[in-house]
């Protein structure tokens, strides 16, 4: 089964972009719809973004679109979230996960990586 370790998070001043990688491990990669989810303090966990196995479709969050656009290299076995005009609602914990099924819910993401830290500051 895939396994998903998160990097690139940070402190980032309003306005700043910041991207985040997803980086899997596995032979079966391509096989898998990938999802990014945030998670702020005291919230739920949201949907942010998804990307079909084979990376030609997506989907975002409304309160995301036309701000960060998600992209996969298969052979690389690397997701991307790449995020502009970052705002500070935008501060969350931001885990990408792996999903048998397009698009993905959190029901059907059977792998989750460890998380990675987005503050933006005002």
């Amino acid at each position: 089964q895939v396994r998903l370790v998160e990097s690139g998070g940070g402190l980032v001043q309003a306005g700043d972009s910041l991207t985040l990688t997803c980086a899997a491990s596995g032979r079966t990669f391509d096989a898998y719809a990938i999802a990014w989810f945030r998670q702020a303090p005291g919230k739920e966990r949201e949907f942010v973004a998804a990307i079909s196995g084979s990376g030609n479709s997506t989907k975002s969050a409304d309160s995301v679109k036309g701000r960060f656009v998600i992209s996969r290299d298969n052979a690389k076995n690397m997701v991307w979230l790449q995020m502009i005009s970052l705002k500070p609602e935008d501060t969350a914990v931001y885990f990408c996960a792996a999903s048998s099924w397009y698009p993905p819910v959190e029901s059907t993401c059977d792998s989750w990586g460890q998380g990675t830290q987005v503050t933006v500051s005002s």
